[in-house]
């Protein structure tokens, strides 16, 4: 969000926050899904059930260690352009946010199948990185990329948040299934957790069959992992890249 350079005037801030805490819960409405960003203002908020996918660069803090800056830029530029792409080319697609090197989104997951699409992003992401690691290496990048990639669903609540009438303001999702994803994501494709893709029980259970067994349960993390790929991505790698 660009900055408008509003001046601050510290007795209207405490007479918004006085505005802001008063509102009463009763504002905050159940959805059968999360509905259009349009819909929100600064005094109401949407309860929803929904999936949430994080795909998050394995120990990106030894990057700027490895490459120079405009090397480290264009690497970033490529894994966050597609990223993003895979998750905006899903029609269930509520949200998608980019943090540091970071992309996650959260979908509107009403059906069970809906649940599998976003499994599905989630094995195409980990074919993606197959691909992007090769392009990388024959452009003299020496170091792969590993990423951790985490899925969830759960509950969670659609606020509008910033400040009234600055111009300035942004959709927050707040619960456990945003967190839950993002520390599935932290854990997975590392050193606690090998495999690339990492899932909560409740996600997994509402994965149809052929998804389901394709999972395996890590006892030690109590979470489900997988190493799903794209057939038709991995198919090109193998045709193209080996």
């Amino acid at each position: 969000m660009d900055s408008n350079h509003r001046e601050y005037k510290h007795v209207d801030s405490f007479a918004r926050i006085d505005e802001i805490l008063e509102q009463p819960s009763t504002n905050f409405e159940e959805k059968k899904s999360l509905p259009d960003r349009d819909t929100l203002t600064y005094t109401n908020g949407f309860y929803a059930y929904c999936s949430a996918l994080f795909v998050d660069i394995r120990d990106s803090s030894e990057l700027p260690s490895i490459y120079n800056r405009p090397a480290l830029a264009k690497l970033y530029r490529a894994f966050i352009s597609e990223m993003v792409s895979i998750m905006n080319g899903n029609s269930t697609a509520r949200e998608i946010n980019i943090v540091g090197d970071c992309v996650w989104g959260v979908f509107n997951t009403p059906s069970k199948p809906d649940i599998d699409a976003v499994f599905s992003m989630a094995a195409q992401a980990n074919s993606l990185m197959k691909v992007l690691n090769y392009k990388l290496l024959k452009k003299n990048y020496q170091t792969p990329i590993r990423v951790g990639i985490g899925m969830s669903y759960g509950r969670a609540l659609m606020i509008k948040a910033g400040a009234s009438g600055s111009g300035i303001a942004d959709v927050v999702y707040m619960g456990d299934v945003v967190n839950q994803a993002s520390k599935l994501a932290a854990a997975a494709g590392g050193a606690k957790v090998g495999a690339p893709l990492a899932m909560d029980g409740v996600f997994r259970q509402n994965l149809n069959e052929s998804n389901t067994k394709l999972t395996t349960y890590n006892t030690t993390h109590t979470l489900y992992t997988a190493n799903a790929v794209n057939i038709a991505m991995n198919d090109w790698y193998e045709a193209n890249c080996t």
